[in-house]
């Protein structure tokens, strides 16, 4: 549900599973939900993606559910494994692509826990060790 600020910000969204195309777009067809997503789903069947990533559930075929941040560089900023059944957050994830491209754009600052746009960063230094 924030697809669209993501956008905004110069974000893509990839959603990947072992699924195939063909089961995606039956799940995008039947599911009024999925049926509104704008973003792509990748059908990994041969696993490629989620091993190089490495969320493969060996010996299942299933991937484990993981949300990454990955920079224009290509580097992982941000990597995250959510058990089943435990639902995940859009507005934090919002917040931590602003992080990340806040910190990328102002070498030498970092943005502290539950930090939001506008708030004030910190300057890494060992007077801050065991106080944040």
């Amino acid at each position: 549900d924030k697809y669209e600020e993501l956008q905004k910000l110069g974000v893509e969204v990839f959603s990947v599973s072992t699924d195939t195309h063909f089961t995606h777009k039956a799940w995008h067809d039947s599911s009024e939900t999925i049926g509104k997503i704008n973003y792509y789903m990748v059908g990994d069947q041969t696993g490629t993606i989620t091993n190089n990533f490495g969320v493969m559930r060996e010996g299942q075929g299933l991937a484990d559910r993981a949300t990454f941040l990955v920079d224009p560089q290509g580097v992982i900023q941000f990597m995250e494994i959510t058990a089943e059944g435990v639902g995940r957050n859009a507005d934090e994830l919002l917040r931590k692509v602003k992080a990340a491209q806040y910190v990328a754009a102002h070498p030498g600052e970092v943005c502290p826990a539950k930090w939001k746009e506008g708030e004030t960063t910190l300057a890494p230094s060992l007077d801050l060790v065991g106080k944040i």
